[in-house]
């Protein structure tokens, strides 16, 4: 079964970075699709971006310009830098297979944006 654990959340001022992890065990993230997902108290979980397997990405909208999703093959990671942050970034970060069916979800990153 596939582990995620996410990390690197923290509380920052707007207009600070963060850089999240994503480590996974049980599976090679670099065969998949990846995506980094949030969810901000009382909404629904969203996508912000995602990496295929051959290293193109997506960008929510909301991110495009101020994150960037990557990946360190050889430590099994996905890593989202997110700068220029806004009170609005605050949530719940957390990291999945982008795909029909995805794993089971980990307990995610706090990500609290002050303004």
């Amino acid at each position: 079964q596939v582990q995620l654990v996410e990390s690197g959340g923290g509380l920052v001022q707007a207009g600070g970075s963060l850089r999240l992890s994503c480590a996974a065990s049980g599976s090679t993230l670099r065969m998949h699709t990846i995506g980094w997902y949030r969810q901000a108290p009382g909404k629904q979980r969203e996508l912000v971006a995602t990496i295929t397997s051959t290293g193109s990405n997506y960008y929510a909208d909301f991110v495009k310009g101020r994150f960037t999703i990557s990946r360190d093959n050889a430590k099994n990671t996905i890593f989202l830098q997110m700068n220029s942050l806004k009170p609005e970034d605050t949530a719940v970060y957390y990291c999945n297979r982008f795909a029909n069916t995805s794993w089971k979800w980990g307990q995610g990153t706090q990500v609290t944006v002050s303004s």
